[in-house]
This record gives structure tokens, C-alpha cells and sequence, in this order.
């Protein structure tokens, strides 16, 4: 069983920058890929980037691209989202999820990817 929390969220102006972190348990965290989701309200969960167990691929969504980065330190249990230029429209609800599936060289992007999720963490954006 594996326990994910983030945090990092909170009310930031636009063009201003967060970090959120996913703190995760478990001896095998090194072992898969992990992703940042995404919810606003009334909206289906949507896929923001991924990196995979080793840190070597990583993707992220068209709207995330050159603005966001992910990261993970395997030491500490640990995914990021570096979020830079916020805009409004990144105003949601942001969840970190473990890939079912270990040792994947190309990881998910589907929410029905990832079998472990974090509680969420708000962002909002203010223009």
C-alpha cells in the first residue's frame, strides 16, 4: 500500500511560480513513474506531465510544456512540479499518482494508468 500527500499548493498571482511535492511511502517508490493530475470542478481528471522510475523520460502536457517541470529525488520519496508563469487557467486541484506498473520505459498518461493518488492539493491563480 502506498500513501502519496502533496503539498506545495496555494493562492498565487499570475505569472508567479509554485512547487508542489508528493511525498510518497514505501520502499519501492523507485521502482515507477509518477504523475501530476489535474481537476477543476465538473472536469474529468487530466494529465499534466509524468516522469518515469528512473527519471529519464519525461512528458508533460501541451499546456504545461516550457512552463512546468518535473522532478523526483528517489532518497527522499519525493516527486516535484516546478509551476512557473501561472496562469489562471492552472487554477485546479492537483493530485501526484504511482504508475501501476513497475520498471515502465514509456510511462502512462491515462488516469487509469496510475493505481495509488495523493489526497490533492489546491492551486488557484488570480489575474
Amino acid at each position: 500500500q502506498v500513501q502519496l500527500v502533496e503539498s506545495g499548493g496555494g493562492l498565487v498571482q499570475a505569472g508567479g511560480s509554485l512547487r508542489l511535492s508528493c511525498a510518497a511511502s514505501g520502499r519501492s517508490f523507485s521502482n515507477y513513474a509518477m504523475g501530476w493530475f489535474r481537476q477543476t470542478r465538473g472536469e474529468e481528471r487530466e494529465f499534466v506531465a509524468v516522469i518515469s522510475w528512473s527519471g529519464g523520460r519525461l512528458s508533460y502536457a501541451d499546456s504545461a510544456k516550457g512552463r512546468f517541470t518535473i522532478s523526483r529525488d528517489n532518497a527522499k520519496n519525493t516527486v516535484y512540479l516546478q509551476m512557473n508563469s501561472l496562469k489562471p487557467e492552472d487554477t485546479a486541484s492537483y493530485y501526484c499518482a504511482k504508475d501501476r506498473f513497475p520498471l515502465r520505459v514509456t510511462p502512462g498518461q491515462r488516469p487509469a494508468d496510475f493505481d495509488s493518488w495523493g489526497q490533492g492539493t489546491q492551486v488557484t491563480v488570480s489575474s
